[in-house]
């Protein structure tokens, strides 16, 4: 395909393209900036293109990927890029604050609640807290994939109902004394 044949059918998609860039960027300038990175891009690549094939479908793959691609770039930069001032930190008092949670239930609490599980619930609970993949333990188990999500579900029931009476005795305990 030649350029200006290209051109003529690039043309001929031009509004509907807009029309696309304009819906996903909510602004007149930035959807026309859009159109003409993906008219730049289209070009560049025009090697990859199959003729005689939907060339506004491609085209608008072009335009949606531009689109995707610029919005995780910017995403990234205000994340990484924080232009707000931390004033309020300085003589801000003490340099730590006293956690309850922390003190109030000690890991060995948290690993008595643990073993306290059946096996059929403990042993799937513990291999993915030590990272296993839900695939990975219904392999190891030999159990359905199901099951395992159900056992690892059942699991943080009983040791949320567990840790939160004991964590309510040992608040307890932290008043009395």
């Amino acid at each position: 395909m030649s350029t200006v044949e290209f051109t003529a059918l690039f043309d001929g998609q031009r509004v509907a393209l807009y029309n696309f860039a304009f819906n996903l960027t909510r602004d007149e300038e930035a959807a026309r900036d859009l159109v003409q990175e993906t008219a730049y891009k289209a070009y560049r690549y025009l090697d990859r293109y199959e003729p005689h094939t939907n060339l506004r479908a491609w085209l608008m793959t072009i335009l949606r990927n531009s689109f995707i691609n610029d919005y995780r770039k910017r995403r990234r930069r205000q994340t990484l890029h924080d232009h707000t001032a931390n004033n309020y930190l300085l003589d801000s008092g003490d340099a730590s604050v006293h956690n309850a949670g922390e003190s109030a239930l000690t890991m060995q609490e948290i690993q008595s609640a643990i073993d306290t599980l059946e096996p059929w619930a403990r042993v799937p609970f513990v291999m993915h807290c030590d990272g296993f993949k839900y695939e990975e333990i219904s392999t190891e188990l030999n159990v359905p994939l199901g099951t395992v999500k159900s056992r690892i579900f059942f699991a943080r029931q009983k040791l949320q109902a567990a840790l939160k009476s004991l964590y309510k005795s040992a608040h307890i305990r932290d008043i009395v004394d």
